[in-house]
C-alpha cells in the first residue's frame, strides 16, 4: 500500500483568529506580531461561516483605495465563506485545487475544525518527495 503526504502534513500550525468587527489596524498588528499572512474570521454564531482576511485583501481593500487602517473593519474586506482544504487530501492535489479556485492561502480542515494553513507559494516545495 502506497503512503503519501497529506495536506495536514504540510500545513503550518500558525493559525490565528480575529473578530470580523475588528479594525484592519488590529488585523495588521496581529499578523505582524504572529508573522502570518492571513487570519481566520471567527464565526458570529453556529450557523455562520468562517471568513479569511489576507495581506492581499488589505492591500486591495484599504491601501490601494487610500483608506486608513482604522476606518475599515475586517468584515468589509474579508472573503467569506473561507475555502478550506481537507486534511486527508494527497499533497500532490493541493496546488491544483488552490489554482483551480484561485486561492493563495487556505486553512486545512479536519473533523470540522481548522488545524493549520497552507500557502500556495510554499505548498509546491513542501509536497515534493525527498
Amino acid at each position: 500500500m502506497e503512503t503519501f503526504k497529506k495536506a495536514k502534513d504540510i500545513a503550518s500550525d500558525q493559525l490565528f483568529f480575529i473578530d470580523g468587527l475588528a479594525s484592519v489596524r488590529d488585523a495588521v498588528l496581529l499578523m505582524k506580531s504572529k508573522n502570518v499572512q492571513a487570519l481566520i474570521i471567527k464565526k458570529r454564531n453556529n450557523e455562520d461561516a468562517h471568513g479569511i482576511v489576507t495581506v492581499t485583501d488589505i492591500i486591495k481593500g484599504v491601501l490601494i483605495p487610500n483608506k486608513t487602517l482604522d476606518e475599515v473593519s475586517v468584515y468589509e474586506i474579508m472573503t467569506k465563506p473561507v475555502f478550506s482544504i481537507p486534511s486527508q487530501l494527497n499533497v500532490k492535489y493541493v496546488p491544483r485545487l488552490m489554482l483551480n479556485h484561485n486561492i493563495k492561502i487556505a486553512p486545512v480542515e479536519e473533523n470540522g475544525e481548522f488545524i493549520g494553513l497552507i500557502d500556495f507559494s510554499q505548498c509546491l516545495f513542501m509536497s515534493i518527495e525527498d
